[in-house]
């Protein structure tokens, strides 16, 4: 079984080698919230990183095989999480086989999503990536790791981990807010150092997922 869901990754990846997908949820948050921000990075990524990412964003639920055809899936919310048995299942199939999930919270969804991460990966823990990781460390340069966009409770930003076989396949962004950076300017009115080092890391994170 999971040969052939690798086999199936493998042939949809090829197909779509270069397209994203927002990640929509159940439990009642606002999976939707954000909604210029992905096609903005993507934007980005095209003209400062050489991706050929399509502009026209898909929106995916975590039970579909269809998640099967984008290798980055992008996550974000304010509010709770629940997975279903069958999302859990599919998803975890998703991870395993080679695709990469982006968590952004966009304040809130920390102690719902936890709960639900347990569930997804029981015997696996969120890691803080250090300083020196290649995601902090290829289109731009952050030698503090995460940057700081927006306030919230104005605790440190961490980039938490959980890896597989030593690849990074979940990516949960706290404190940082990096989905309000790249939304359009006139959203948050954001001044345009703080717009573009949210691009920036935005940029890194999806050269990583592409290049390894």
């Amino acid at each position: 079984m999971k040969n052939l869901i690798l086999l199936l990754f493998c042939s949809t990846y090829l197909a779509t080698a270069q397209d994203v997908a927002v990640l929509k949820y159940d439990g009642g948050g606002d999976w939707y919230s954000n909604p210029t921000a992905l096609p903005n990075l993507v934007s980005y990524c095209n003209e400062e990183i050489g991706t050929t990412l399509s502009t026209d964003v898909a929106t995916v639920e975590a039970n579909s095989i269809d998640i099967f055809q984008y290798p980055f899936i992008h996550m974000t919310g304010h509010g709770n999480v629940v997975f279903s048995e069958d999302d859990l299942s599919n998803l975890k199939n998703y991870l395993l086989s080679g695709g990469f999930l982006h968590i952004d919270d966009n304040y809130g969804m920390k102690p719902y999503l936890e709960k639900e991460l347990l569930k997804l990966f029981p015997n696996k823990k969120l890691i803080e990536l250090p300083a020196n990781h290649e995601i902090f460390n290829n289109h731009a340069q952050f030698p503090l790791g995460l940057p700081k966009i927006h306030e919230h409770d104005g605790e440190r930003p961490q980039a938490l981990g959980i890896f597989h076989e030593g690849r990074l396949v979940l990516l949960f962004t706290f404190e940082a807010d990096l989905g309000d950076g790249w939304e359009s300017p006139e959203v948050h009115n954001d001044p345009p150092a703080v717009r573009k080092k949210a691009l920036d890391m935005g940029a890194n994170i999806i050269k990583y997922v592409f290049t390894n």
